[in-house]
This record gives structure tokens, C-alpha cells and sequence, in this order.
């Protein structure tokens, strides 16, 4: 079990990642790969991983020789680049002790760039960058407008369930099995591991490749990041359907998906219910949540309130799949 401990301070610091972090995605993509398990659901997908992956992508292997990786991979930066530049500017300190811990109960001797690396060279460094752009170009990069695209809609979902409902709510509807009880998080886990927030706060990030239990990063001076399963599982595809209209409006409901797409024009609360052969109340109580999670803005002109969607509302009801790019 996982118990998060939250003080009142680390309440109004949760923070929904506002875009997927490349680097992140792609580390539980290959630990997906990696993990065994699920052969008739995910069997046919690492097959197919593990056969496309260049030899440019072997000292991530080396890296991450099991199934426990080090903590300075753990990188939540929402470009390529910069989670990439992050990763380089990791203090050697931290380096060192994470190949060390990794590697403990290795076997055999670690191959001579890792050595390098444990002592900071920067040859070896661009070794690891190399590996980390290759694997993500061959993993990712074909469906990156897909998780996108989910990631988008999954923080919307949480926007609206803080929005109707409260934080307290919204974390306990976040992982299956989840529970907050005297200002702790508890989220199920193989594992036994407590974490003292203290005024971090915490930052959540949905993963489309992993079904597994949270997965924390608890680094001294950060945020502690809980990235969680979301989305449809896998194999995703980049023709799928994700992000079409039904896909939105099983996120929020028909009825606000549907009042969304109206709202391309300024209407009134009566315009709406009127439109949608509603009752005012019901659009009243649509539009309340919709405007908590600020994809619609209102305002009264004399007797009328008038709804426009905001430019966060527009996007989210774009009716095609973006060029997607992570930048780097």
C-alpha cells in the first residue's frame, strides 16, 4: 500500500500535469515491455517493441538492466528536449548513487559507458541521449497525437470531477481502490511505502501504457509525482478513434460535450436548454461544472446570463486529430 501524507498546505498543490511528459511515457512504455504478463492483451505489441527497437536504443538496457530504473530518469518535462536536458543536468551526486543502487546485485561487471557515465563523462552522456531519443522515436512518436490527445480529455475528466466535487474526491476517484482518510492518500500497491509531503505538493500525470499499479517519484526538494494508469490501454493506434466526438463525450457527457460544441456561438441559458430540449436547470447545473473546470465562461447581460467557451473549451473540441509533436 501507498500512503500519501498530505498536510493542509499539500491540498491546494496538487497539480494535473496540463500535457504529457515524453520521457515519462516513454519509461513506462518500455517497462510495460519489459514486465511479464497479460500475453493474450499485450503479448502481440512487445513483440512487435522489441523487434523495431534500433541498436542505438541498447544502453537504455544497460541503464536499466531490471525492472527497477534510476531515479534520475524520472523526468516530467513536457517536451522531448527539455526532459532530455533535464536528465543531463541531473546532480552526479544523484547519478552516482542511483547506477550504484541499480546495479548492487548485477552479476556481471557494468559495461565501460556506464562507468563512464557513474564518473561524468560526456561522451557517455550522449550515449544515453541518443538511446532515449531513438527509443522514443521508434515507441512513441507514431502515436504521440494519441496520447495527446488522451492525455487531454483524461484532464478534463479531472478538472470536472474537482470542479463538482473537491480534490478529496477527485484523488480518491483516480486509481481504483483508492482512499483518502485523515488527510492521507491511500492507493493499492505490492509494496509497503509512506510519504511525508510536507508542503510539495504532488504531481499527477496519467500514463497510457501501464495498467500496473501508481508509480511515484519521491525526489528530496520536488513535487512527489504519481504517475497512474488511464486511457484505453494498449496498443494504441494512430488512426484510432481517440479523439473523436464519442470518445469526448463519454469523458464528459453527452450533454455538455453537446453544449461545448454550441458554444462555438455566444448563447443563453435559455438558448441552450431550448437547443438541447433540456430543462434551464439542468443547463444551469451543466454549465456550472463545465465553467469550474474552465472550458466555458458566463456573464450577465440584464436578465440574461450569456455562456462563451473559453480558448481551453475551443481546443478541446477540435473536430480533428492535431500534427502531434514533442518537440525535440
Amino acid at each position: 500500500m501507498i500512503r500519501i501524507h498530505f498536510t493542509a498546505a499539500d491540498f491546494v498543490q496538487v497539480r494535473f500535469a496540463p500535457r504529457p511528459a515524453p520521457l515519462q511515457e516513454l519509461n513506462v512504455a518500455l517497462l510495460k515491455m519489459c514486465t511479464p504478463g497479460d500475453d493474450l492483451l499485450f503479448g502481440r505489441w512487445r513483440r512487435r517493441l522489441l523487434q523495431s527497437l534500433p541498436p542505438a536504443v541498447q544502453p537504455f538496457g544497460d541503464l536499466v538492466p531490471a525492472a527497477v530504473a534510476p531515479a534520475f530518469l524520472d523526468v516530467f518535462s513536457d517536451t522531448l528536449k527539455d526532459g532530455l536536458d533535464t536528465v543531463r543536468a541531473s546532480p552526479p551526486e544523484l547519478v552516482r548513487a542511483e547506477i550504484e543502487r541499480v546495479h548492487a546485485r548485477q552479476p556481471s561487471p557494468a559495461p565501460l559507458w556506464l562507468r563512464d557515465l557513474h564518473r561524468g563523462d560526456g561522451t557517455a552522456w550522449q550515449v544515453l541521449r541518443r538511446a532515449q531519443h531513438a527509443a522514443f522515436d521508434t515507441a512513441l512518436r507514431p502515436i504521440w497525437p494519441v496520447v495527446q490527445d488522451l492525455h487531454q480529455a483524461e484532464f478534463t475528466r479531472h478538472a470536472l470531477a474537482v470542479a463538482e466535487h473537491g480534490i478529496g474526491a477527485a484523488l480518491t476517484e483516480l486509481v481504483p481502490g483508492a482512499r483518502l482518510h485523515e488527510n492521507v492518500w491511500h492507493c493499492a500497491a505490492p509494496y509497503d511505502h509512506d510519504i511525508e509531503l510536507r508542503g510539495r505538493g504532488v504531481l499527477l500525470l496519467p500514463t497510457f501504457h501501464w495498467t500496473g499499479h501508481p508509480l511515484i517519484s519521491d525526489l528530496p526538494g520536488r513535487p512527489v509525482a504519481v504517475t497512474y494508469p488511464a486511457g484505453p490501454g494498449l496498443p494504441l493506434s494512430p488512426t484510432g478513434a481517440v479523439g473523436t466526438d464519442e470518445a469526448l463525450a463519454g469523458v464528459l457527457g453527452r450533454t455538455r460535450f453537446d453544449i461545448l460544441l454550441l458554444l462555438a456561438d455566444e448563447h443563453t441559458t435559455s438558448d441552450l436548454a431550448r437547443r438541447l430540449n433540456v430543462s434551464n436547470a439542468t443547463v444551469s447545473a451543466h454549465t456550472a461544472a463545465l465553467r469550474g473546470a474552465g472550458l466555458i465562461t458566463t456573464a450577465r447581460a440584464g436578465r440574461a446570463v450569456l455562456h462563451r467557451r473559453t480558448a481551453l473549451g475551443s481546443l478541446l473540441v477540435r473536430r480533428r486529430v492535431r500534427p502531434g509533436s514533442a518537440s525535440g
